[in-house]
């Protein structure tokens, strides 16, 4: 009985070799060092983005890569690139890295900015899986990952748009898990703290345990190689907000502005 609690929620990837992974936002940051990992380690990576020289760039430096350029906001593209990317290698592991950041603050509220978050951060993933499930329910087997952020895990200072997308994503990640089990397809939710990234690279504030991107692929294959359902790292970071979300609100809102200053 103790192992059967402590097993692992996924089924744990260690061999990539031949593997083929498609991933969604990969011209740039988390996305694109994850694909440049699975490359390294044997994989067939398909990259995606609305960028299409940086994904062609990518292509040239990986050999036997492919790359199909399409907005996540856009349901018909997402449709006919997981065709293209089923036809041509496969579909075991599919990761949804897009993403949308700005700070912002009730005090300067942007509603033009908060429905852009909402429509790449979250609808983009809904498009994701609408474009993807209908090839993974018929084979049986696979693995989803959303990339979501620590962020999610409660309200912060200047989190009014993005925060609350990622907690959504999370909640997301928990119910396909549950869903799909029965089905044989795996589902993970990864969790970063700060990245260098060019998003993160407009924050006046100071980022603790800011990560390279490189560092942040490195977990993530730990993890799906683990066969965890949430990824999330760095841990002396993301620990510490875990405890935070065991907090009563009394504790949690006066203690979270004095460690802001804001």
């Amino acid at each position: 009985m103790h192992m059967a609690f402590f097993k692992s929620l996924n089924t744990p990837v260690a061999d990539w070799r031949g593997k083929s992974v498609w991933l969604v936002g990969a011209s740039t940051g988390i996305g694109k060092a994850c694909a440049e990992a699975l490359h390294a380690a044997g994989a067939r990576v398909c990259v995606s983005a609305r960028q299409a020289a940086k994904l062609d760039e990518f292509v040239a430096a990986h050999p036997g890569s492919m790359a199909l350029a399409l907005d996540v906001t856009d349901g018909p593209a997402l449709k006919a690139a997981a065709l293209q990317v089923h036809d041509r290698q496969g579909l075991d592991m599919v990761v949804f890295c897009a993403g949308y950041y700005k700070a912002q603050s009730a005090t300067a509220y942007d509603l033009a900015d908060m429905n852009k978050h909402w429509q790449v951060n979250y609808q983009g993933a809904l498009l994701f899986l609408d474009a993807v499930l209908p090839f993974l329910m018929p084979q049986q087997h696979g693995h989803i990952s959303l990339i979501s952020s620590v962020a999610g895990y409660r309200g912060l200072p200047l989190g009014l748009a993005y925060a609350p997308t990622k907690a959504a994503l999370t909640n997301l990640a928990e119910s396909l898990y549950m869903d799909l089990q029965d089905s044989h397809i795996g589902v993970s939710v990864v969790c970063p703290g700060f990245v260098e990234t060019p998003l993160t690279a407009h924050n006046s504030f100071e980022m603790p345990a800011l990560i390279t991107p490189e560092r942040a692929a490195q977990y993530m294959l730990q993890g799906w190689r683990d066969g965890a359902f949430e990824i999330h790292f760095p841990k002396r970071f993301s620990y510490f907000l875990k405890l935070l979300q065991m907090l009563p609100y009394r504790w949690y809102f006066p203690l979270v502005r004095r460690g802001t200053r804001m």
